[in-house]
């Protein structure tokens, strides 16, 4: 076994969002369903919520600066309280014999309520939110500190992730190997990186 470390993301790599999404996400979706300051179809926008950063939400349908300040407010105080599963191929990560960190994107208060009805605390050497209003730091940054705190070569890093624009084009841009995983099949066409469906599949990328 080569890689010594592998950083994982959370939403949607470790935990579908559309199992929880309607309830978890209901009060921004009744505020954007009132709200016509935006450029686009409001079910397009309620789908990519659960898949996407909401600041690159609001650029990519052009939010007003005061619907992108009320879903903000929304998104801050909201708290995952519901009950949660982890994927079922999830139990394969715990095998894993090298160092794992849990890297996420998203408001602090909500990633953690995740991550503690989860009960995947124990699984990682270390957890870290990247909060977009709390902090500049991207994924990216938080990979090369890693890099560096562990004194790991890239050779000896793995990220895994579902988002081919996000932890996989931060790995790309650092050298360091990929794996994207596409357990819902978003995409089926991407065969110019490493893609799974099932974490059983990781072990041949380890």
């Amino acid at each position: 076994m080569k890689i010594k470390a592998v950083i994982f993301d959370l939403d949607n790599t470790i935990i579908s969002v559309y199992s929880i999404g309607n309830e978890l996400f209901k009060p921004l979706f009744n505020l954007i369903e009132k709200r016509y300051d935006y450029i686009g179809n409001v079910e397009d926008i309620k789908k990519d919520i659960m898949r996407k950063p909401f600041h690159r939400i609001a650029l990519e349908y052009h939010f007003s600066e005061t619907l992108l300040k009320d879903g903000l407010e929304i998104l801050n105080s909201l708290t995952a309280d519901m009950k949660m599963n982890v994927f079922d191929d999830y139990r394969e990560i715990r095998k894993i014999p090298c160092k794992k960190f849990l890297v996420t994107v998203g408001f602090t208060k909500l990633q953690q309520g995740k991550i503690k009805h989860l009960g995947i605390e124990k699984d990682f050497d270390e957890i870290q939110i990247v909060d977009p209003e709390k902090s500049d730091q991207t994924k990216k940054d938080v990979f090369k500190d890693i890099l560096h705190r562990y004194k790991l070569e890239l050779e000896d890093l793995l990220v895994v992730g579902d988002d081919p624009t996000s932890e996989i084009q931060a790995a790309i841009d650092l050298g360091v190997k990929a794996v994207l995983y596409d357990k819902m099949n978003f995409n089926p066409q991407r065969t110019d990186i490493n893609r799974i469906t099932d974490f059983c599949q990781l072990m041949d990328f380890l």
